[in-house]
């Protein structure tokens, strides 16, 4: 039995919390967090603590906090040479404080606390330093069911710029493109088969060979009356930057 002391209660924590719960050769022996009441709906079921100073033993602390407070967290950990792990995409590795083994749990997904997510569908990075400490995260992705992969903080960092295009950026043109059907009393639902067929196209083709549209076709007419439709003008620059983007991706910039 894996033992893991759980720090945080954002979204992350809470899903890693109820994946780690359902797994039978991991527990978590203790969840802290500074407000106490953050972790309320789960105290029959784990012990929990708001003093850092009162953290049982484990086999692994694992900082799901912010960004900003991991270096901070990890220098007031009450004890030296245990493994400590933080879970952020973009934070070094050396920003957890050197007295005790440090490593990295990155459980790259977009997390909302009230909705259910598959782990088993949840690629892990690992970064360590001590070489030996592997086996542990080798081990906790395989009761997880999901796949891990060992990278350095580069890779990482990079995976977490490339994250934030394939989730964050995309989301926002969801959200744009829900603001210009609905100005129009349209179901946003409609185009929710659209969305579905196109994750799923990647799966399978390269982004470059999956785009189409009037971008790559150079279809001057369409983007020209789409430009018109467009009442908000940071719409319509967004429009264009990224018509321009993919032609000049497909070799059509000079063409229009």
């Amino acid at each position: 039995m894996i033992t893991v002391c759980l720090l945080g209660a954002g979204n992350i924590a809470t899903h890693i919390y109820k994946a780690i719960k359902v797994a039978d050769s991991l527990e978590v022996v203790q969840w802290y967090n500074r407000t106490l009441s953050s972790l309320a709906p789960y105290k029959n079921e784990v012990a929990t603590t708001d003093k850092i100073k009162d953290l049982v033993e484990a086999d692994l602390y694992i900082l799901a906090v912010s960004d900003d407070a991991i270096s901070e967290v990890s220098k007031s950990l009450p004890f030296n040479n245990r493994l400590v792990a933080h879970t952020s995409g973009s934070v070094s590795i050396h920003d957890l404080n050197q007295k005790n083994q440090r490593a990295v749990f990155y459980p790259l997904q977009s997390f909302s606390k009230n909705l259910d997510v598959d782990f088993s569908k949840v690629p892990i990075c690992i970064e360590v330093l001590e070489k030996a400490n592997i086996k542990i995260f080798k081990a906790i992705g395989t009761a997880l069911g999901c796949k891990t992969y060992k990278i350095n903080t580069e890779q990482r960092q990079t995976l977490h710029l490339s994250a934030v295009f394939v989730n964050n950026f995309t989301n926002q043109l969801y959200r744009i493109a829900h603001e210009i059907s609905d100005a129009k009393s349209i179901n946003f639902d409609i185009l929710k088969p659209l969305i579905q067929e196109t994750a799923r196209k990647v799966e399978v083709l390269s982004p470059y060979m999956a785009q189409t549209g009037p971008a790559k076709r150079n279809d001057k007419k369409t983007i020209k009356r789409h430009l018109k439709q467009l009442e908000n003008e940071e719409h319509k620059a967004i429009y264009e930057m990224l018509t321009a983007s993919i032609q000049k991706t497909h070799g059509v910039t000079n063409k229009r």
